[in-house]
């Protein structure tokens, strides 16, 4: 028995060795993502409050609070902006130096707490004041569920599709399907209808369920927030059918998608706000569907945005599709030879 458990052993670990290219992955996965962190959040102590100060530049002595360590400030130009980016978690404090000089926090959020006891150590002389955030402060939970949600039909449509496709192609189902009248193109689209039926079926349960319990806002119209989960579900989905249009491993295909997979869930604010993080890694993030998605179904459930005013958001989910499925379409292959 053993050596039949051997033998078998012995056969996987060959068979993985020799697949190039799946083991070029697991080696490199990895280290690009640990790149790739290192080069978006690095840069020494990482900063543990965002705060936003008022005004087109930061002058160091303006403050003595501008001094205070594990603080990263931002500038925000409009007071308006800055109260929405408090409301949403996206800044942890807004302060404004100049007279009268003010500063407004969301009393649900946890770090803004904290951000606030440091302000008023630092304002010994007490030229601060507290005002009241214009509004409805948004809670973490209200924030984050969008998130959530969006990573579920990220992770749903990359490997429900691409990792499928793969192991049709190796099984040799893809091989049978191309003796049949099938185009490429007619397979694609029939892969992304069904799985849009049933990520978008999930994802409006689970949101109706939670939106119930929870009772998150919701300012927008709901048919708007539907049809930018339909968008965004049939870009992903395209995503994944490109991913898998010409891989035949399942290691492969694996590691590919998790290449896209884990960049997309951490630079796309599933879980926490980039404002911090520099403007080049909030350019770079724009190329992620799931950006995308979660900045308009924010802008929508918390703003009441309307579909023309997330227009951007849903031409670009609509740009990044037709590249997707254009080349999905040309370089497809049936069999995996």
């Amino acid at each position: 028995m053993l050596k039949r458990i051997y033998a078998v052993f012995r056969a996987r670990n060959l068979e993985f060795m020799r697949d190039r290219a799946t083991l070029a992955w697991n080696i490199v996965l990895p280290l690009a993502l640990i790149a790739g962190l290192s080069l978006a959040f690095g840069g020494g102590n990482r900063s543990e409050f965002t705060v936003g100060v008022l005004g087109e530049a930061i002058e160091a002595d303006a403050h003595p609070f501008l001094g205070t360590r594990y603080v990263d400030f931002v500038t925000v130009p409009e007071l308006s902006e800055g109260l929405r980016k408090v409301s949403r978690h996206q800044l942890d404090l807004l302060v404004r130096f100049e007279s009268p000089a003010a500063y407004w926090v969301n009393p649900d959020s946890s770090k803004g707490y904290f951000a606030e006891r440091a302000l008023l150590q630092a304002d010994s002389e007490g030229e601060l004041t507290k005002e009241a955030i214009g509004g409805e402060p948004i809670r973490y939970v209200d924030w984050v569920l969008p998130g959530i949600l969006g990573m579920n039909m990220m992770f749903s449509c990359l490997f429900g599709v691409g990792y499928v496709v793969v192991r049709y192609r190796k099984n040799g189902f893809l091989k049978r399907l191309r003796a049949t009248p099938l185009k490429p193109l007619e397979f694609i689209l029939a892969q992304i209808a069904s799985r849009m039926l049933l990520v978008l079926t999930i994802t409006t349960v689970v949101f109706v369920a939670t939106h119930l319990v929870l009772d998150t806002p919701m300012e927008g119209n709901y048919l708007d927030l539907f049809a930018v989960a339909a968008l965004g579900t049939i870009c992903l989905v395209a995503l994944g059918l490109l991913i898998a249009a010409r891989v035949t491993s399942e290691e492969l295909a694996g590691g590919l998608l998790n290449m896209i997979n884990w960049p997309m869930m951490l630079l796309s604010g599933v879980w926490f706000s980039l404002e911090a993080a520099g403007e080049t890694v909030q350019q770079a993030a724009l190329v992620f569907p799931l950006t995308h998605v979660l900045d308009a179904s924010r802008a929508i459930m918390f703003d009441g945005a309307s579909l023309a005013e997330i227009a951007p958001n849903l031409l670009a989910l609509s740009a990044m599709t037709v590249v997707f499925l254009f080349f999905g379409a040309r370089v497809f292959r049936w069999h995996p030879g």
